[in-house]
């Protein structure tokens, strides 16, 4: 019997909600995807609460997860590496020297990066120095990228308001020639009222997948959106076929958020997960 596909997810934990891995975990699951979730943060729910409790991990403890996964063989037998909270610049360049040696182990892994930086409303919510690190070791082992607009511009120094600017910011940004780029989230200057872009910067071109903008705005849309990412890619979706579904999906979780009076994305809605259970790109 042939495995599933499994994947390394490295980001954010909480307690209560569902942003990091606490988003993403469940839908790769329903998808028949194998997760091993690594935290780089637990905490007990999302900053936009009054309090905040838990820390960052420890880099010792952190240092120690990853010796554990790989005296289980994990790099050598994944095909997805998924990461995106970093809470501190040590676990960033641990993660960064992990993601190396295991694409050195297992040439058939892909490793999507998440660069979970910033927004243009908060700005930018990391150190800088966890950003440099992402720029200059993360993103440079890429296969797949999906910055937002306000992060792709601080990355680049690029500001995004049309198809030249993202094009220009491309080139800018330390991904391999081979790498796919999907910004999210975009309202360019010709983008249609009433919508909102993934933009696909690929080595075949450029492609654009616009969908209704929802008036909502929650922690752990981008980190579900990541993950369904992953779930297209690895259920044999094309990438414009990944992007769309990975919309879709997303905001139905919004939606529904939205519709329970939620402040952060809901995944029980019944046809969000009876859509994952039923995916399959053949």
């Amino acid at each position: 019997m042939k495995r599933p596909p499994f994947v390394i997810s490295i980001q954010s934990q909480v307690v209560f909600g569902h942003v990091g891995n606490s988003a993403a975990l469940f839908p790769m699951q329903a998808a028949g995807l194998e997760v091993a979730a690594i935290p780089t943060v637990i905490f007990s729910n999302t900053p936009d609460y009054p309090t905040l409790r838990g820390r960052a991990l420890d880099p010792a403890h952190f240092a120690d997860l990853l010796l554990g996964a790989q005296e289980r063989g994990l790099p050598e037998r994944a095909d997805y590496i998924l990461s995106g909270y970093i809470g501190s610049v040590e676990v960033a360049r641990m993660l960064a020297e992990f993601v190396a040696g295991a694409k050195a182990a297992n040439p058939r892994l892909r490793y999507i990066c998440d660069p979970v930086m910033g927004d243009a409303g908060p700005g930018l919510y990391v150190p800088e120095a966890i950003a440099d690190v992402m720029r200059d070791q993360l993103l440079p082992l890429a296969d797949i990228a999906t910055p937002n607009p306000f992060e792709l511009s601080w990355l680049t120094g690029q500001g995004i308001a049309t198809l030249d600017d993202l094009q220009s910011a491309r080139r800018l940004l330390s991904l391999s020639p081979q790498a796919q780029l999907i910004v999210t989230g975009c309202a360019l200057e010709d983008t249609a009222p009433g919508q909102i872009e993934s933009l696909l910067l690929a080595p075949e071109g450029l492609s654009r997948h616009p969908t209704p903008h929802l008036p909502i705005a929650l922690p752990g849309t981008g980190d579900l959106f990541a993950a369904l990412i992953v779930v297209g890619q690895a259920r044999g979706l094309d990438m414009a076929t990944t992007i769309e579904t990975a919309q879709r999906l997303t905001s139905r979780a919004l939606a529904h958020a939205q519709a329970l009076g939620a402040g952060e994305v809901v995944l029980s809605e019944p046809e969000f997960r009876r859509a994952l259970l039923n995916l399959d790109g053949g």
